[in-house]
């Protein structure tokens, strides 16, 4: 063991923060400050550093719009207050306006320049504004005694210009010869004069509230039951087209069971029966609807009531006061001390030690320091070159971690950083894609229904009017011969109507949303998870997301020895490899060096089960999962405590001397590497000490320098043996048996290794974004940390390419056509506020995308209720984020979206499949229905009202149900999500339901018109095989239309989906009993088994029908029908727009735009 006997002092370097006293602070509170003030280091010339507080684009004297590589402050560029000016510092955001106008202000800001103190932090705004004593006067308030109880309405008011004066006569003289404006307590105003009697003299602090509001936000009205019903109702086209039709289906139903003599032995009538069937389908979508959002509404009541009111303490006439957070008001000061929520945003006036976490609020994951604001102008006025000094900013909704101090309220309620972001939350859910193509097709639907009936009416009345001349019948018979034709016209549009439609759609949402809450996707929004399945773009917050939140130990280099878990996906050199190749003597070096030297402490709540710092908890996280640490405080008991060494600024180094078993001392010191490098003289290796040479120090550098552009934080452990101590030469006069200070031990150290800290990225999340970028999503990373760290993250996870790296405040001063052209490149968007991240979603869905926001921190709320999709994450999420979002990941792991993606998919699938079985069963009933009615003598329909109620509602439903229940499977994501503007019905779902309607038609007609010239049957027999066959038909459909491609293999994992078996079963066995057992009411006889034969082989004929259909290229079908249909295209695209004429007399004009847009989309449909 080598020991030193005598040391030799260094000269003391002086750091600017030594240099400045605090407003003083009246309380006891003191703290040792911890390696909790480590920044990531910087080697000058060299290496990256990270940004710790308030951003250093903001900071710089010049920044380059839009750059995808960041140029970061070292200390050859100091911020000075020339570099801070800024003119536009000020100047209002777009949209943002009317905040900056007040009428008869009387203080010196409206709340819109406030605003501009946090949007993101600005050191230029702050210095616009005259600093903390311009704010303090501008806002007539102290900050030592507050505002004062006795405030009513304020008589004269306060210049602007006389507020900020001060510092732009500074503008105008010589840095150097800088006064000090902040101990200028007082600026010249206008004398306000006595205090005059007004009209709310009596309302304490009347203009404060005026200007500036409350601390309150506006109560939002909860919405009934009963209108919840009525909007589920009238938003979908559908059902209100099934209400037409099932009123009509009603009423004449009712004629026809009381109005018409039937004959004294006739069956009883049923032909009410499908009009009421068709009621209660709406009225269980309706109740589906209503309850999933009235249970939405319950959930945000139950969000407020949990915000419940908690006290703040103020300072009001020189006095502390505790009052509701809700009497908060601008110019108030209020009192921070540990685990308090700041209720406002403001400036931070005075303190100890205050570190505040702002994760849930900006994204940044560190701690960040506060440092007083006239504290941050005297560092400007000298040129400081660390930006994490200069943070007096303090948002609202952000936790203060470490110590007590005062700060100045600037804003409070609407106009505060937190209250905009649950404002911004306050909007109704916009129709989904789907929906709006759902509601053109069922407008579609009607138009060409309603021809087909009134052509139909014309034909059959017509032909009537034609037997005038020779009718026996009496005017009563003509009046009810008439009735029925009237009722068969009318029945085209109630076989048009899909009446399983909306069902089939609840039905595949709720199956969909049951297997994703097993999978932890909580869907809150049901229709949510359809539209997840088309989105395009993933829009994904960083912290907490992507990574972790948890700062952890990922790199390290010790000796010759190194490690790396940055990776998730690699499985070499990790650090449990790592620590199996340790010795003993290593590995308790180490654990000394990490639980020894620290200020952190074991506890509940903490991350790996420590409190402390960030980087403290990382590093003993690493010593107890890594290297075997059992216990901290047992460690600490052990060991033979001699003296600890506080933090040292300048040289960015803690200490600590411990007393060793055979009676020397150990000095273990951990900080910043590239310092701590240079006070090596030797490094320890497995086989021991040996002496550093320009090989060993060169290594070790590059190691350091590979960490730094990683935006890893480093932190160094180097340890030195002393014979005694305090060593001679350097005791402490004020007691001998401690040392003078660090700084006088630093030379001759021993290099143990350094480490690279970081918050890790969430396992699975690189996979996940491939697999997006596979599906054709693309996933961008929006954050509100520097651009540094944002851009090595996204990197990482595989977000990062080559596109743009772009900053909050440079894009939102885009314009609008600079905007889109950048949108497409743009994968990271760094320091970006609330605001920045809405603009961003909302610019994306103009631009026709479909996009899904993840997050977890209050200051995603605004984009996650903005967005087509918003993801929060289950347990690390805030409150105001869940509420926000419609689906919920319970696991917070970003790879679950790709849950919600591929069920999405399957949901969108399984109503495209409806879709195809459905229009196909339709189209084929209306034809069959209308041709065979014509021809009739009797005007009767081949296939009667209750079979085509039991084809259209009962089988409908369950044929929905079995299609909707396939799960996904890896193949779903090897295709583009469909876009917005696509129809909802593609070329080969036309070809299948053209070519099975085809198919089908011709096989009914050749049983209806040829069958009696070959098969010797009753007509009663051949109603009957026409009725079991069609039904058969579609059951046999239902395998066709398991695929929307033009693959042969319909058959697909059809093993695996017990429900679509089960409910083939129910269906198959339901048409035997109704062909046996339900003559009466179906108007058939029951068929033996030739008939059964016949049904079955030409039903099932239509599968390889079907194979026939896939074969046949799409392409030449699309040349077919555009041919064949363009002439019937030009007919109902002319009636179209006398319908949209019709529409824009009727619709007020804030309705017609999205009425136009549903019923063009049903035009794009067909």
């Amino acid at each position: 063991m080598n020991t030193d006997d005598t040391v030799t002092p260094l000269s003391e370097n002086v750091s600017p923060t030594t240099l400045v006293t605090e407003r003083s602070f009246n309380g006891t509170h003191t703290r040792d400050r911890s390696i909790s003030n480590l920044s990531a280091v910087s080697i000058p010339n060299t290496f990256v550093s990270r940004s710790r507080a308030v951003s250093e684009a903001t900071l710089a004297p010049s920044t380059s719009a839009g750059a995808s590589n960041h140029s970061v402050v070292s200390e050859t560029s100091p911020f000075t207050l020339d570099s801070q000016r800024n003119g536009d510092a000020l100047k209002p955001d777009p949209g943002s306006e009317k905040d900056f106008a007040v009428l008869n202000n009387k203080f010196a800001f409206s709340p819109g320049q406030l605003n501009k103190l946090l949007n993101p932090k600005s050191l230029p705004a702050f210095i616009a504004l005259g600093g903390l004593t311009g704010l303090e006067t501008g806002l007539r308030t102290n900050v030592d005694t507050g505002l004062s109880l006795e405030e009513t309405e304020l008589p004269g008011s306060v210049s602007f210009e006389e507020v900020t004066k001060q510092y732009k006569k500074l503008g105008r003289t010589d840095t150097k010869g800088f006064p000090h404006p902040v101990n200028v307590r007082h600026v010249d105003i206008t004398d306000f004069g006595p205090a005059s009697v007004g009209s709310h003299s009596g309302e304490t602090f009347y203009d404060r509230k005026r200007v500036y509001s409350t601390n309150a936000l506006p109560a939002k009205k909860p919405i009934s039951f009963w209108t919840l019903m009525w909007q589920a109702y009238y938003r979908e086209n559908i059902l209100i087209l099934l209400t037409v039709a099932a009123v009509i289906s009603l009423a004449l139903g009712l004629y026809e069971t009381f109005g018409v003599d039937h004959g004294l032995n006739a069956p009883p009538s049923v032909d009410w029966i499908e009009g009421c069937a068709i009621c209660v389908s709406i009225v269980v979508v309706v109740l589906v609807g209503a309850l999933n959002d009235y249970q939405k509404e319950r959930a945000f009541v139950k969000l407020n009531a949990k915000k419940e009111d908690r006290a703040v303490k103020v300072i009001r006439s020189g006095k502390s006061f505790t009052i509701s957070v809700y009497d908060i008001l601008v110019g108030d000061v209020l009192h921070m001390e540990p685990g308090d929520l700041t209720p406002g945003d403001g400036i931070f006036i005075s303190g100890h030690n205050v570190k505040c976490d702002e994760s849930s609020a900006t994204g940044e994951s560190d701690q960040l320091r506060k440092t007083g604001g006239e504290q941050v102008l005297r560092l400007l006025e000298r040129g400081h070159s660390e930006s994490k000094d200069l943070d007096p900013f303090i948002i609202s909704g952000s936790k203060v971690l470490e110590g007590v101090g005062t700060y100045l309220v600037t804003s409070v309620g609407i106009n505060s950083s937190y209250g905009k972001i649950l404002m911004a939350m306050r909007q109704d859910m916009e129709p989904t894609p789907l929906q709006k193509k759902l509601d053109g097709l069922a407008g579609a639907i009607a138009k060409l229904a309603s021809a087909a009936s009134f052509f139909l009416l014309l034909v059959l009345l017509f032909r009537f009017i034609g037997t005038f001349p020779r009718s026996p019948l009496t005017p009563t018979e003509k009046a009810s011969k008439f009735m029925d034709i009237l009722i068969v016209s009318i029945t085209i549009i109630v076989v048009a109507v899909p009446e399983g439609l909306p069902l089939a759609i609840t039905l595949s949402l709720a199956f969909a949303t049951t297997q994703m809450v097993k999978m932890n996707n909580l869907v809150r929004i049901l229709k949510s998870c359809e539209t997840m399945g088309n989105a395009t773009t993933v829009c994904s917050d960083k912290t907490g997301t992507l990574t972790q939140n948890k700062m952890t130990v990922v790199s390290g280099t010790f000796g010759e020895d190194s490690f790396n878990d940055k990776n998730p996906g690699s499985t070499e050199n990790r650090s449990l490899q790592f620590a199996e190749r340790l010795t003993s003597q290593q590995k308790l070096l180490l654990v000394e060096s990490i639980a020894i030297n620290s200020t952190a402490f074991e506890g509940d709540g903490g991350e790996f089960g420590f409190v402390g710092s960030k980087t403290e908890t990382a590093l003993l996280g690493f010593a107890k999962s890594v290297l075997g640490m059992e216990s901290l405080a047992q460690k600490r008991t052990n060991a033979q405590m001699v003296q600890m060494f506080p933090f040292d600024s300048a040289r960015k180094c803690m200490g600590a001397v411990q007393k060793l078993p055979d009676g020397t001392f150990r000095l273990l010191v951990k900080g910043a590497p590239e310092i701590l490098l240079s006070y090596s003289s030797k490094i320890a290796l497995a086989t021991g000490n040996i002496r550093m040479d320009s090989s060993q120090t060169n290594r070790i550098a590059t190691a350091i320098e590979s960490y730094a552009k990683q935006s890893l934080r480093t932190i160094a452990l180097i340890y030195k043996d002393f014979a005694q101590w305090p060593p001679r030469g350097i005791e402490n006069p004020d007691d001998p048996t401690l040392a003078v200070n660090l700084g006088a031990l630093l030379n001759g150290m021993t290099f143990i290794g350094v480490v690279g800290i970081q918050d890790p990225i969430r396992p699975g999340v690189p996979e996940a974004v491939k697999k997006c970028k596979h599906a054709g999503v693309v996933v961008r990373m929006v954050t509100g940390d520097n651009v540094v760290t944002a851009k090595s993250i996204a990197a990482d996870c595989g977000i990062y390419t080559d596109g743009i790296v772009m900053e909050g405040p440079e894009f939102r001063k885009l314009s609008d056509a600079h905007l889109d052209a950048t949108l497409p490149r743009l994968q990271v968007l760094a320091r970006s506020s609330p605001e920045d991240k809405r603009i961003l979603v909302t610019r994306l869905r103009k631009l026709g995308g479909i996009v899904a926001v993840t997050g977890d921190g209050t200051n995603d709320g605004p984009a996650l209720k903005a967005a087509d999709i918003g993801f929060s994450m289950g347990i690390a999420g805030t409150e105001v984020a869940k509420e926000a979002s419609a689906i919920i990941l319970m696991d917070d792991n970003f790879a679950s979206i790709l849950t919600a993606l591929m069920w999405g998919r399957a949901v969108n699938d399984a109503v495209q499949k409806f879709l195809q079985f459905q229009i196909t069963v339709n189209i084929t009933a209306m034809i069959v229905a209308f041709i065979s009615a014509v021809e009739d003598p009797e005007m009767r329909s081949v296939l009667t009202a209750v079979q085509l109620l039991w084809i259209n509602l009962f089988m409908d439903s369950l044929a929905a149900l079995s299609l909707s229940t396939d799960a996904p499977t890896d193949e779903i994501l090897d295709r583009p999500p469909t876009p917005r503007s696509a129809s909802i019905i593609s070329i080969t779902m036309w070809k299948m339901i053209i070519g099975q309607a085809i198919f089908q038609v011709t096989s009914t007609f050749i049983l209806h018109f040829a069958g009696p010239k070959f098969l010797s049957y009753t007509e009663a027999e051949m109603r009957s095989i026409i009725f079991n066959m069609f039904v058969w038909l579609q059951i046999f459909n239902q395998y066709n239309n398991r695929r929307l491609d033009n693959n042969f293999n319909i058959f697909a994992n059809i093993h695996k989906n017990y429900f679509f078996i089960s409910l083939n079963v129910v269906m198959v066995g339901s048409q035997v009993v109704i062909v046996y057992f339900g003559s009466t009411a179906f108007g058939i006889v029951a068929l033996n088994g030739p008939q059964w034969g016949i049904s079955i082989v030409v039903s099932i004929l239509c599968i390889p029908w079907g194979v026939c259909l896939r074969l046949f290229p799409d392409r030449w079908f699309e040349v077919a029908a555009n041919f064949v249909g363009r002439p019937f295209m030009v007919v109902y695209k002319s009636l179209s727009r006398w319908t949209h004429c019709v529409i824009r007399k009727l619709r007020p004009k804030n309705e017609l735009s999205e009425e136009i847009e549903v019923a063009e989309s049903g035009d794009r449909d067909l």
